[in-house]
Parts: C-alpha cells; structure tokens; sequence
C-alpha cells in the first residue's frame, strides 16, 4: 500500500501536493487575538495547518527549572515556569481558536510536550497531534499519543537512526497514521547543517511512513528541496513580525515569505510532474519547426531506385524521421518526387 496519511480532509501522499503546516508555537506571546490574526495570516497564506504547542508546566518541569530565573528580552515572567504560563493556552482559547480555524478552512493542532496534553488535545478532536524533537525517545509519551488513534507528526532533531527506528517502532503496531519529519535542532538552522538527504533515507527505511521536513531555517529554498527528495508534509515557523521579542520569531517566516513558501511548493508539483518520458501536445510546434524529415534532394522519376545521394535532411519536422532511412533505400518510387517533397512510405514500391 503507498505511504500515506490523512489529516483533516488532506490525503497526503507521494503523489499530493505538501501539506504545509505554519508553525505559530508560542509566537503569540500568550495573547489570543495575536495567536488569531497569526491564523488567519496562515490561511490567507495557503497553509494546510496552523500549530501551537500545549504544556501542561508543573507537571513537566522540575520544581527547580520550573521556579528559576528567566529574564531578558525573550521572557514574559520572572521565572522560566511563569514565563512559561504567561504563553500558554487553557481549553477555552484552544476552542476558541479551533471554531476560527474551521470557519477559514485550515486544519488546527498542535504540539504535546506531556501525556495530560495528549488528553488536552484528543479531547478537543484535533485532527493531528505533533510531537516534538526532544520527545523522540520519550517512548511512554510516543505510545501514549499513538493509541489516540490520531494522526502522529513526529519531529526527528537530535536523534541518530537508532532512535528514529525505536520512535518508528514504538507509534507504528499502535497507529499507522504517521508522518516523520527531517529536523535540525538549531535555531536558526544554516544549510550546512539542515541534511536534507536524510529525507531519502527515512524514505528508504520506511516505506509505509510520509516524510517530511520541519524546517528551521530562515529561508524557504530547502523545503522546495525536500519536496522533491520526497517529503511531503513541511512544517515552517510563522510570526507577524520577525523583530519581535521571542526566542522564535527571528528565524520564523512572515506572511509574504509563507505565501511564497505554498506558491513554490506547488509549482515544484506541478514541474516535478510525471516520471515517464514521453512527447507532449505542447512541444508539437517547436518540434515541427526544429525535427527534420526525409525530403527528395532533387527531382526524382517514377520507378527510381532511392540511394544516399537522393535524400535530404531537412525541416519542418512534419514527415519520416532521419533514423527511417534505412527503411527508405533500396526501394523504388512509384510516382515522381520533385526537390524537397517529403518521402512518404505510401510513395515507395
């Protein structure tokens, strides 16, 4: 059976266009009308998906990391736990954003870093659940999304293949639905290190698994790229404003580059095209006026015996081929051929 997977009403498979997911995170600052307007810049986009990613904080830091410090430019609270609370979203801002969502058309979903935010979530009825990078070992996690029975997109940054085969392992007895995606965990991510071939390699070892691309550099080159190594679901970074505070939005794209993102996209589908070789209606006019044929190369009397010397090779491509000729010598005219009269099979005895 061909890899696929279905998230909302898209079927995602080798032959479909990508299914871009815009990454929003916490590029809201913990404000729902800005995590608002940052699905609908995705939707006015093109975006497939918008993405948020859901904590359950006191349950998945520690007590030290959950009370120390965190100040500067990127933070919302004087602790990294209350920063963290600061930007994040209970049930009735994700319901809210869900109805939103619907009435644009773009799917909605969003990122579990623990188990009660995989019930968060699966209690919502979203259409997908993501699962980050840094949870790719984190096999109870892994498991306990999977026997949701939702679609899984698994994020593969930091991991060597032993890993990537044990998280593959792990989601694929439980739930078939699943999308794993080339990632760098830097942020921003330079080309040197975005290895886009390991895409073929997932491709290779997971024949039944949908590829794809979480992509954190700054540009949108690489996931045209991938698209044509084989992924086929590319998950970007989104804000409204790239100079805003936030660990994120520097590297995250803007609207106009999203748009360009889904537009090239389909244009890499639509030139990528079909793999068989083959002569299309659309080159027939450049191929009349530069293929050759077979013509007379001088006039010629009934009854002739055709030779070498009797044949030219010349344009508009509109009769016998050159590589006919062998099939045209030796053989006598039955009517009369005059300079540059295309050679026929019908004219030959």
């Amino acid at each position: 059976m061909p890899r696929s997977i279905t998230i909302g009403k898209n079927l995602i498979t080798d032959s479909a266009s990508a299914y871009v997911i815009a990454e929003i995170g916490h590029n809201h600052g913990g404000d729902v009308e800005k995590a608002a307007e940052l699905i609908r810049m995705a939707a006015e986009s093109g975006a497939h998906a918008a993405k948020l990613q859901k904590r359950d904080n006191k349950a998945l830091f520690t007590k030290a990391m959950y009370n120390e410090p965190y100040t500067g430019r990127n933070s919302f609270g004087p602790t990294y736990g209350a920063h963290r609370e600061a930007v994040e979203f209970g049930a009735d801002e994700y319901r809210q954003l869900a109805k939103l969502s619907a009435e644009l058309g773009i799917d909605f979903f969003s990122t579990a870093f623990d188990l009660p935010s995989v019930d968060f979530l699966a209690e919502l009825g979203v259409p997908a659940i993501k699962i980050a990078s840094g949870d790719l070992t984190n096999t109870p996690l892994l498991a306990h999304a999977a026997k949701t029975g939702i679609p899984l997109i698994v994020s593969t940054g930091g991991a060597d293949m032993e890993e990537v085969r044990r998280a593959v392992e792990t989601i694929a007895p439980l739930n078939d639905q699943l999308a794993l995606l080339q990632c760098t965990a830097a942020y921003p991510a330079t080309p040197d290190v975005l290895n886009l071939s390991v895409i073929n390699t997932y491709r290779e070892a997971f024949p039944d698994v949908v590829v794809g691309l979480s992509g954190h550099d700054i540009e949108t080159e690489s996931s045209v790229i991938a698209y044509t190594l084989g992924a086929r679901v590319i998950e970007k970074h989104v804000t409204l404003d790239r100079t805003l505070p936030g660990s994120d939005h520097h590297f995250s794209l803007e609207a106009s580059h999203l748009r360009e993102l889904v537009d090239s996209l389909e244009r890499t589908r639509r030139s990528l095209g079909s793999p068989e070789k083959r002569q299309l209606p659309v080159e027939a006019p450049a191929l009349r006026k530069m293929a050759k044929k077979l013509v007379a190369a001088r006039d010629l009397n009934p009854g002739h015996v055709l030779t070498v010397e009797d044949i030219a090779i010349k344009s508009p491509g509109d009769g016998l081929r050159p590589y006919l000729i062998d099939e045209v010598l030796g053989r006598p005219l039955v009517a009369g051929l005059s300079e540059d009269d295309a050679i026929q099979f019908d004219d030959l005895g």
